[in-house]
């Protein structure tokens, strides 16, 4: 014998609702990765993600960073980044990324992405 489903049709409704939210939800958390500035370092000095997604530079320091890329084919440069701001950077193309800060020589991180 089969069981009725339990609840009326606006609980379903709901409770699907709040399903696709969740899964878009970590989606979206999945796909950004934050850096943050401070010290005059990177908080990661080595970064895997997959093509399409993006990573956010945070400036937590007290100075302005110039946060950058010359890797050919990923190339990037945000210009002066004040104290407190945040910036989204998507890596559209796989492979090894050098990034820099151009005003800080010893801010380096490498950004893997991948397939």
């Amino acid at each position: 014998p089969t069981l009725p489903i339990q609840g009326t049709p606006m609980h379903k409704t709901i409770l699907f609702a709040l399903v696709v939210l969740t899964v878009l939800s970590v989606g979206a958390l999945a796909a950004n990765q934050v850096i943050h500035q401070k010290g005059r370092v990177f908080s990661s000095e080595n970064v895997t993600i997959k093509k399409g997604d993006a990573l956010t530079y945070v400036n937590d320091d007290s100075i302005p960073h110039n946060i950058m890329s010359a890797t050919k084919g990923s190339e990037f440069n945000l210009g002066s980044q004040a104290p407190g701001m945040s910036t989204d950077v998507t890596f559209k193309e796989a492979g090894n990324v050098q990034v820099i800060c151009a005003i800080h020589p010893r801010m380096k991180m490498m950004v893997t992405v991948t397939e």
